[in-house]
Formats: structure tokens, C-alpha cells, sequence
């Protein structure tokens, strides 16, 4: 099915009011059933991405971030089980696993002797098991598994997505019996940039 610049604009006006959620990703393919839950889902992450990539700057600042965690510490006070930081991501419109960094770094760095690593951080939210504060690594995962757009799960999902299409590519290619060089043989040649594969002879598709 062909979405119409017009379809595209009303689905996008309707993402300006919601949070990056599945549960909103439901709601969306409710409110437009004849689009597939793949074209939503992709409208919905290029919206919400742009929206981020604006705002990304105000939820950096010192001001903010204090202001978040302060906020987080009374909300597990009052109840730990609640999904305070999800919530508090929803409230302020920032990605919640986005959110889940900044606390978590902020964490960390009240906690530690020294500033934790970029790497540290990545795998403490790949496997929110590995934070030492069990409150903590539960509101964590929380905003891991809800968002839709940022975090370690939505990477894992787009690098099986990519690999499954390089599989697929590949195999039309060797279908085709047309002569090509793969990322490997590619960089093994010293090729800076490496595509997923590159056609030795130029072809005309259409009629290959």
C-alpha cells in the first residue's frame, strides 16, 4: 500500500501528543488500522528521533539532570516498584531509555571513586542486572523494554532486521549469478567504506 504525503502528515500530527511507547504504538495502529504495524512503527521512530535530536540539549544540562535524579530518588522512596523513571521520561518527553542513562551515570557517579566508562555504562543498560541497586536496575529495565526508538533492545532488533536483509540480498544476488564483493572481501582489499556488497560488473537490475 502506497502512503500518500497526506496520510504521512496526519499520522505524523498524531505522534506530536504521544509518548514513545508500545502501548502509544498500539493506540497508533487503532487509530489507522489499514497501515501495517511496520509503517507506523518506522513514521513513528524518524517523528520521534527528529523530536529528540531538537530537545536533546535542555534534558543535558546540569540543572536538568539534577533535577531528574532528585526527582527519581523521592519517587522509589515513596514506591520502588512504580515505574518512576518511565513515568518521569513520559512527563518531560525524553526517550525513556535515554532517561535510564542520565540517571544511571548520575548514579554512578555518587557511588564510584571514579567517573564510570562510556563502556561500563553501555553494558550495565544491555544487562541491567549488572547495576549494583536492585531498585535502580529494575526502573532501568523498565525504560529498556518500552522504548521504541533508542536503547539496547531497539539496537538488537535493528541489527537482526539488517542482517536478515543482507541474507536476503545476498541470496538474490547469487540467484542472479551476478559477480559481486562482500563487506569482508571489501575490507580485506583496504576499502575504507564497506557496503554490504558491491556488484564487480554494473548491471541493469530490471533486466538482470
Amino acid at each position: 500500500m502506497i502512503l500518500t504525503k497526506a496520510q504521512y502528515e496526519e499520522i505524523a500530527q498524531c505522534l506530536v501528543s504521544v509518548p514513545p511507547t508500545r502501548q502509544s504504538l498500539r493506540k497508533l495502529k487503532q487509530r489507522f488500522p489499514s497501515q501495517s504495524q511496520a509503517t507506523l512503527l518506522s513514521i513513528f521512530s524518524q517523528e520521534y528521533q527528529k523530536h529528540i535530536k531538537r530537545t536533546h540539549g535542555k534534558h543535558h544540562t546540569s540543572e536538568a539532570i539534577e533535577s531528574y535524579y532528585q526527582r527519581y530518588l523521592n519517587g522509589v522512596v515513596k514506591n520502588g516498584a512504580a515505574p518512576v523513571l518511565l513515568d518521569l521520561a513520559n512527563e518531560v518527553d525524553y526517550a525513556p531509555s535515554l532517561m535510564a542513562r542520565l540517571i544511571l551515570e548520575r548514579f554512578l557517579q555518587e557511588h564510584e571513586e571514579t567517573a564510570p566508562s562510556k563502556s561500563v555504562i553501555n553494558s550495565m543498560l544491555r544487562d541491567p542486572s549488572q547495576i549494583p541497586d536492585g531498585v535502580l536496575a529494575n526502573q532501568v529495565y523498565q525504560c529498556i523494554v518500552n522504548d521504541c526508538c533508542y536503547g539496547p533492545l531497539v539496537d538488537c532488533i535493528k541489527h537482526a532486521i539488517g542482517h536478515e536483509h543482507e541474507v536476503l540480498l545476498r541470496d538474490l544476488l547469487l540467484e542472479k549469478n551476478l559477480s559481486f564483493l562482500d563487506e569482508d572481501q571489501l575490507r580485506a582489499k583496504g576499502y575504507d567504506k564497506t557496503p554490504d556488497f558491491i556488484l564487480q560488473v554494473p548491471v541493469d537490475l530490471g533486466q538482470a
